[in-house]
């Protein structure tokens, strides 16, 4: 084993195998590869991104064999995504810890921007811990003895306004910390980091905490802190400097309330990798090191990067360090980590043939869902959307719970869905379709009215500010399936088609460029809405949905 290694004192951050063994392993899951990105370039190498899609805030451990993911998910539902590796670069999505989110009531109701930020995710004792900030709302903790498995109910370790990015950290006496930051929207301050004692159990703050250290005078907007301590030293890793234009900051101290000195170990430097930063530092079994990071890419959401890391003089270095000044880069093709074994290829899964008793991990819905918008229609293999009635003070899709979505992939993919609507023919006005969703979004539908269905191209530009949706009737259709396609290009830009068999299509609608939603994103995906009450809904059976590449 590398020296290093064996005089890194492992705390609940970084876990050697042997506490590991303790943890139950992962279900074997479906073996899914995307057709429109792989990072595993099959001959010992990887590509950046190694998650080509929106999960933003990344925190990682490794357990024994198995490396644990986890990100922000802000009001999707449901939330806090939980992703499952044997070697970093492949990934699956394995669960939710949050089948709704709390409080119940509030994310009935779309809170763009709101509800789970940061998270960290931790093994202590045998159970899982994710630490997770809702920033109107306070910090809360969730568990688990199988990550794939049932998450308790959260507790709410602290209450209060603008406490965000928690991360919870064990020392070798036992005593417990939680090391965090302020969001400047809510709490009228941010740009610092604190610390603050936990009970043992890490169910419960005992004091108002530290300031341990200021980033306004050379860090401004530092964040997302992430608790480690090595040979001796304490270690805080945070992002500053922003979501798109900011470095990776390290602090370290001999004591745990400081101070801390800082040094940026790693930076955009001359690469296209925007912002590289805030993430989690993780080891493999053969004592390699490595770190998982985000980079913003506006309307594609923030991507997950994975870099190389070593130790120089007791300071991290990530990246490569081309010139020599102590600070890395980061790199867009590398050597795979090496975990002892090569494993299958694999990613998260965005396809659904609908075929399962349960809606695939992909899918996730604006707010809390109600148990009426869906079914899984095992007796035909479809999802059923019941159309429901838009709020009243919905003034567009943006203010819409019932609009069931998944990240996009990657930069360039067509997303075909085949559909069968029934609407309620008592009423008109229902509506059921494929989305390119953001704070401007598109959706080409068919809608029911007044002597039969029609197919609707409908865009909205600053949706989030509560503009109209602009309604443009394209033709009459005669035949209740159909089959829906949006191909994404480059730069976000989207083009809606339609066809009536599956083979031939025929373009839909101008030209829609996608824009991110608030801190996350644009999204494709499914809806069935209705404008009206009636105590009967109209529905349609989805068949399919499938990405695939543009050509």
């Amino acid at each position: 084993m590398n020296k290093n290694i064996k005089r890194l004192v492992f705390s609940s951050c970084l876990l050697a195998g042997a506490v590991g063994a303790n943890a139950q392993s992962v279900p074997a899951g479906v073996k899914y590869v995307s057709k429109v990105w792989v990072a595993d370039q099959g001959n010992g190498t990887y590509k950046n991104p190694v998650l080509d899609a929106d999960y933003s805030d990344p925190d990682a451990i490794r357990v024994g064999d198995d490396f644990y993911m986890v990100a922000s998910s802000f009001d999707a539902v449901p939330g806090l995504p939980v992703l499952h590796s044997k070697d970093l670069v492949n990934w699956t999505l394995i669960n939710h810890a949050l089948k709704r989110q709390p409080p119940f009531d509030h994310f009935s109701k779309t809170q763009h921007g709101n509800g789970v930020w940061a998270p960290a995710i931790r093994f202590y004792k045998g159970e899982f811990y994710i630490y997770y900030p809702d920033p109107d709302f306070g910090i809360y903790v969730t568990k688990a003895k199988n990550p794939a498995g049932e998450w308790s109910d959260p507790i709410l370790i602290e209450g209060g306004k603008g406490l965000i990015d928690p991360c919870p950290f064990w020392d070798d006496n036992g005593k417990a910390y939680l090391a965090y930051a302020y969001a400047g929207s809510r709490a009228g301050i941010k740009s610092v980091i604190a610390v603050k004692q936990l009970n043992p159990e890490g169910t419960k703050t005992l004091d108002a905490g530290v300031l341990v250290y200021d980033g306004h005078e050379l860090d401004p907007t530092i964040e997302g802190p992430k608790f480690y301590k090595r040979n001796g030293y304490y270690y805080i890793f945070a992002p500053a400097g922003g979501v798109s234009t900011g470095w990776q900051l390290v602090l370290r101290s001999k004591n745990i309330y400081g101070p801390y000195e800082r040094k940026v170990v790693m930076d955009q430097g001359n690469t296209a990798v925007n912002g590289p930063h805030q993430g989690a530092w993780v080891n493999t079994q053969t004592g390699e090191d490595w770190f998982l990071h985000f980079q913003d890419k506006d309307a594609y959401g923030r991507v997950v990067h994975l870099q190389p890391m070593k130790w120089i003089n007791d300071w991290p270095v990530i990246g490569v360090d081309k010139d020599g000044d102590g600070i890395g880069e980061p790199v867009m093709t590398y050597k795979k980590p090496n975990v002892g074994k090569v494993y299958p290829i694999l990613t998260p899964v965005e396809s659904d043939e609908f075929n399962s008793r349960v809606l695939g991990l992909q899918w996730q819905w604006q707010a809390n869902p109600k148990a009426t918008w869906s079914f899984m229609n095992t007796s035909k293999g479809t999802l059923r959307l019941f159309s429901d009635q838009m709020p009243d003070s919905a003034k567009n899709y943006w203010d819409v719970p019932n609009i069931l979505l998944q990240k996009f992939p990657t930069e360039e993919f067509k997303a075909t869905a085949k559909l069968t609507f029934s609407p309620n023919t008592k009423i008109e006005n229902e509506k059921a379709g494929l989305i390119i969703m953001g704070q401007s979004y598109a959706n080409l539908s068919i809608k029911s009215k007044k002597g039969g269905n029609y197919l609707v191209y409908s865009v909205c530009k600053n949706a989030h500010k509560g503009s109209k949706e602009i309604e443009t009737t394209l033709t009459k259709l005669d035949a209740a399936t159909l089959y829906l396609r949006v191909n994404v290009n480059k730069g976000g830009k989207c083009k809606f088609s339609y066809s009536t068999d599956g083979q031939k299509f025929q373009d839909a609608g101008s030209e829609f460029v996608a824009t991110p939603g608030q801190w996350v994103g644009a999204k494709v995906g499914l809806f069935c809405t209705r404008d009206i009450k009636i105590n009967d809904s109209g529905y349609v059976d989805f068949d399919w949905f499938r990405i695939e590449p543009v050509n």
